[in-house]
C-alpha cells in the first residue's frame, strides 16, 4: 500500500486524503495549525467541483450548510443605500451553485476523513528524496519515509518551497491586497451583504443567515511596502491608512479588525507554474496553481485538483512519474481558463476612479429595469459557468458509483 503524506489540512489536503484513501492508498496528513481553521470568507462551489462533492457523498451536507444570502447593497459614507442586487448575481452564482462559510466546508470534509491519520500542530521541514521514497522531518523533530509527498499547503507552500526553490517565484500578484476577518454581528444585517466603495478601495460586511458573528472585507491597491507575515501591528497600521477618510462604519470596523485574532491580509496573486511535480513530491489546490481570491474559483479548483490527482495515481499503478504527468495533462486546461476569470472580476471590485463608481452604481439602479436584463445577467455569469465546467471528471470506477 502506497503511503502518501499530504502536507496541508484545508480544502484541497482533506478532499485529496479522502479520495486517495478510497483508491487504496495509506494517507497522512500534516497541518501546521493546532486544529483546523475555522475561520475564512464565504466560498463558492460551482460545476464540476460540486460534482465531486456528490460524488464523495457530501452534497446534502454542503447544500445544507449554503450561507443563505438574499440580496447585496451599496451604501454610501451615510449608511444611505445607493444600489441594490440579488446576491446570487452579485457573487456571479447560477444554478446550482452553493455558497458556504470556509470553515463549514472544512469541518464537513474532516468529518469524512476520521480515518486518516492527521498530525496537527506540526510541518515539514526537509524533504529528502531517494530513488523510490521521500525522507521527511518534521518541525517537530519526528523523522518518517514516504512514497509520495504532496503539497496542498496553499499559496506559501513550504512544500514548493523545498522541492522547487523560489526562482523564479511563482506567485504573481494581481496589484491588490485583500484583508478578512470575524467582527462583532453588530456590524451585519442578516443576510445581506454591504459594500461601500471608494476609488482604489472597497470595504464590505455580511452576516450569514443564522451566524453569531459577522465577517470583514477590505480590498485596496497594493501599497508599495508591507509588514512582514508575522507583524500583526503592522497589518493593522496599513488597513488604517489605507482606508482613513472613509465614512460610513468603516472607522469601527478598523478598530474591530485590530481586535480580531483572525485578520488574514495578504496580496491577491496567482501561483503560475511549468510543472506541479518532481520525483515523488507533487502540489495540488492553491500551492501548484491558486487562481487568486478574485476568480472566485479557489475552492472549485483544490476539490477538482484533489479529485482529477486522486484518480490518476490510482491509474498509473504505482508509477508517480506516470500519474502525475496524467493529472497535469487533464487539469491545466482547467486551471487556465479559471486563472482567467481573475483579471476580469477584480475590475469589477475595486473601482479605479469616482466616474466608474458612479457608472456601475447607475447601472446597477437601472438593472432591474432594462429591456434584455437576461440576457445581460447571462453576459455577467456565463464566463463563470464556462470556466467552472472546463473539464470533464474521469470516471474513478469505484464501487456504488462513485
Amino acid at each position: 500500500m502506497t503511503n502518501v503524506l499530504i502536507s496541508g489540512g484545508g480544502v484541497a489536503g482533506l478532499t485529496l486524503a479522502w479520495w486517495l484513501r478510497r483508491h487504496g492508498f495509506r494517507p497522512t496528513v500534516v497541518e501546521r495549525a493546532p486544529a483546523l481553521r475555522a475561520g475564512g470568507y464565504k466560498v463558492d462551489i460551482r460545476g464540476v467541483a460540486l460534482e465531486v462533492v456528490d460524488r464523495m457523498g457530501l452534497g446534502s451536507q454542503v447544500r445544507r450548510h449554503d450561507t443563505g444570502m438574499l440580496r447585496t447593497r451599496f451604501v454610501d459614507s451615510r449608511g444611505d443605500t445607493l444600489a441594490a442586487m440579488d446576491a446570487s448575481l452579485f457573487g456571479g452564482r447560477d444554478g446550482d451553485d452553493v455558497e458556504l462559510m470556509r470553515g463549514d466546508l472544512v469541518d464537513i470534509l474532516a468529518g469524512a476523513t476520521t480515518d486518516v491519520p492527521f498530525l496537527p500542530g506540526d510541518s515539514i521541514t526537509t524533504l529528502t528524496p531517494t530513488a523510490n521514497a521521500v525522507r521527511v522531518v518534521f518541525a517537530s523533530g519526528h523523522r518518517q519515509t514516504f512514497d509520495l509527498v504532496i503539497g496542498a499547503d496553499g499559496l506559501h507552500s513550504q512544500v514548493r518551497r523545498l522541492a522547487f526553490g523560489n526562482a523564479p517565484d511563482p506567485v504573481r500578484p494581481l496589484g491588490h491586497h485583500i484583508a478578512v476577518c470575524t467582527v462583532p454581528a453588530e456590524f451585519g444585517l442578516a443576510r445581506t451583504e454591504l459594500m461601500h466603495i471608494a476609488p482604489g478601495r472597497s470595504v464590505g460586511v455580511y452576516r450569514t443567515a443564522g451566524a453569531p458573528d459577522a465577517r470583514a472585507l477590505f480590498l485596496f491597491r497594493s501599497p508599495a511596502e508591507v509588514p512582514a507575515p508575522g507583524d500583526a501591528a503592522g497589518r493593522h497600521a496599513l488597513l488604517a491608512r489605507e482606508f482613513a477618510g472613509l465614512g460610513w462604519q468603516v472607522p469601527r470596523l478598523l478598530a474591530a479588525a485590530a481586535d480580531a485574532d483572525d485578520l488574514y491580509l495578504d496580496a491577491i496573486s496567482q501561483v503560475r507554474m511549468d510543472r506541479w511535480s518532481t520525483g515523488r513530491i507533487a502540489l495540488v489546490g492553491d500551492a501548484a496553481y491558486g487562481p487568486s481570491p478574485a476568480s472566485g474559483q479557489g475552492t472549485s479548483l483544490g476539490l477538482v485538483g484533489a479529485y482529477v490527482l486522486a484518480a490518476a495515481l490510482a491509474r498509473a499503478a504505482g508509477d508517480p512519474t506516470v500519474g502525475f504527468a496524467d493529472h497535469e495533462r487533464q487539469l491545466r486546461p482547467f486551471v487556465r481558463a479559471n486563472q482567467e476569470l481573475a483579471e476580469r472580476n477584480l475590475r469589477g471590485m475595486v473601482l479605479g476612479s469616482t466616474a466608474q463608481i458612479r457608472i456601475q452604481l447607475t447601472m446597477l439602479r437601472l438593472l432591474p429595469r432594462l429591456p434584455g436584463r437576461e440576457r445581460m445577467i447571462r453576459r455577467v455569469t456565463e464566463p463563470i459557468r464556462r470556466a467552472a465546467t472546463a473539464i470533464t471528471l474521469p470516471d474513478v470506477g469505484l464501487p456504488g458509483g462513485a
